[in-house]
């Protein structure tokens, strides 16, 4: 039992220089697919956000009070 040769045949794919549009449908209208989406999940959507804003918020807030203790 030898080894006998298999002929492969290459398949090279390439994008024409003229085509423009790689993936339209990636950005097309992209503000209804975010809204969508947190439409369907807004649960998880407020657990995702709500202690981010509030971290944000709590960081300005404590800025705020330095600055006001360091005037006096």
């Amino acid at each position: 039992m030898g080894k006998q040769p298999v002929r492969m045949k290459a398949v090279v794919y390439a994008l024409s220089p003229f085509q423009q549009k790689v993936m339209p449908g990636l950005f097309k209208d992209l503000p209804g697919k975010i809204s969508h989406k947190i439409t369907d999940n807004w649960i998880s959507a407020t657990l995702l956000l709500a202690p981010l804003i509030g971290t944000v918020s709590y960081v300005k807030w404590y800025q705020e009070r330095e600055k006001m203790e360091h005037r006096y």
